[in-house]
């Protein structure tokens, strides 16, 4: 057995660590998987005071951070199941001369069962994808490392179970659960920045800025919440009149969507509804996607319907949401959508593109290219067909993340800067992104500003959150 790592070590003093699971299995696992004791949360020590005090610093956007010049070549997909197995694929694209065009591969890496109940939540880190988080109706967040396909431990801060994670950045993780709370936690030690309360009751979905410094979330209560993660407290709520199952934020940060039902609403920054609009069939899920031709974003939506339909949206209140195509292919329910951009081979005439991956009830893991879409709609809906698909043979899968795929020849590889990024690289840049959010498990109130208040509050009735 090699010896633990110091991050590792930390994860036990911080964060009751479970046994570690057999390393990925390629194997499909059948049968349901042994029960298991659920562990019971555990309480994570707070952080009481302040840090030591520096100088004030310019602080960069995660985007000026963390965002690449070249685009992965290949990617991965990472989903999770009520019947509690994680599936794991790497996907490719090559050219083939003989048709002159794409062909998409998905082949299968692992599959086994991370949880003793159903996976509810997956997440990635992005620009690299060195970490995964899974998070669970066992109320556990297990964390991997994709890379060397190997458990790191459990996060068991939690006392309800986990509905979504999210990492704003390669360094930190996003969390929130039944239990009404939102976590941060720091990717080096894998300890709790801040524990983020204001929920009455589960928390249904969060989404954070494209800035990642600022995050909104819906819940049972009826309400959205703005956070601020750099000071790490509430900033501004409002009354929704209604419960609120997802909110998504366009890939400009200009407007965000919150879906309820089969009812979505489109408002701008300073909280102007623009659009509400009544999709045929109830909704799963819904997500922002930057055109791969023309200009802004479309919005994908997933829906009882067996569709993945894609609506045309304009900041205008005069121009409402419009479909006009339909990604088809599956059985049943669309449960889960993701987006990423990646590049293609040399020899195609292209350099980009954008894939869509859904997942079904019905058990299958659905690729679609974006560029299929055209700049201008047409007068009927477009079908679009999938490029790539998987067939987990009937596992009824809930949640899906997209994470860059290894570089080629270098196993454990990330594009950052244009430039490729050994393994060995990662805690230094960790300790480059965290010196970005030194502030945020310093008392409410300290670090800088995570958005300006004048463009992201608006029309919000103020509520600064109390400090804990």
């Amino acid at each position: 057995m090699p010896h633990a790592t110091k991050a590792q070590e930390r994860v036990v003093k911080k964060a009751r660590v479970e046994p570690p699971t057999p390393k990925f299995s390629a194997q499909r696992v059948k049968g349901s998987p042994v029960p298991q004791k659920k562990a019971q949360p555990s309480a994570q020590p707070s952080v009481k005071g302040k840090e030591k005090a520096t100088p004030p610093r310019k602080r960069k956007s995660a985007n000026d951070s963390d965002t690449p010049t070249t685009l992965p070549s290949t990617f991965k997909v990472v989903v999770g199941s009520y019947e509690r197995l994680l599936y794991g694929l790497e996907g490719s694209t090559s050219y083939v001369a003989e048709t002159s065009e794409l062909a998409f591969h998905l082949k299968p890496v692992f599959a086994f069962p991370a949880h003793v109940s159903c996976i509810k939540a997956v997440a990635a880190s992005p620009h690299g994808g060195k970490w995964l988080a899974t998070g669970s109706a066992d109320e556990i967040i297990k964390v991997w490392d994709l890379r060397r396909r190997k458990e790191i431990g459990g996060l068991m801060h939690h006392e309800g179970s986990i509905t979504h994670l999210d990492f704003p950045s390669r360094s930190h993780l996003l969390s929130a659960s039944e239990d009404g709370t939102l976590c941060l936690f720091r990717a080096r030690d894998w300890s709790v920045l801040r524990a983020l309360r204001g929920h009455k009751g589960r928390v249904n979905s969060v989404a954070i800025h494209p800035s990642g410094k600022l995050a909104l979330s819906v819940g049972k209560d009826r309400t959205l919440r703005m956070w601020d993660l750099m000071r790490g407290k509430g900033c501004a709520s409002t009354k929704l009149g209604k419960e609120a199952e997802i909110v998504r934020w366009s890939s400009d940060g200009s407007l965000f969507v919150v879906q309820a039902a089969s009812t979505f609403d489109i408002y701008t920054t300073d909280m102007v509804l623009i659009h509400t609009t009544q999709h045929p069939s109830r909704l799963q899920d819904v997500k922002f996607c930057k055109r791969v031709n023309g200009q802004g974003d479309v919005l994908l939506a997933g829906a009882e319907n067996k569709k993945l339909s894609i609506y045309d949206i304009s900041s205008d209140p005069e121009k409402p949401p419009k479909i006009v195509a339909e990604m088809t292919g599956h059985a049943n329910r669309v449960k889960a959508v993701q987006t990423l951009s990646i590049a293609l081979p040399a020899a195609s005439s292209r350099t980009s593109t954008t894939i869509v991956c859904t997942v079904s009830s019905d058990g299958k893991v659905h690729i679609y290219d974006l560029a299929s879409l055209p700049a201008l709609p047409g007068e009927s809906i477009l079908e679009i067909s999938p490029v790539a698909e998987y067939d987990t043979k009937g596992t009824r899968l809930t949640c899906v993340t997209l994470a860059d795929g290894d570089g080629e020849g270098e196993g454990s590889g990330a594009v950052v800067q244009g430039k490729r990024k050994r393994a060995n690289e990662d805690d230094e840049e960790a300790a480059s992104d965290e010196e970005e959010w030194g502030d945020v498990d310093g008392e409410a109130g300290d670090g800088d500003s995570a958005l300006e208040q004048e463009e992201l509050e608006g029309e919000l009735e103020e509520e600064a959150e109390e400090g804990e």
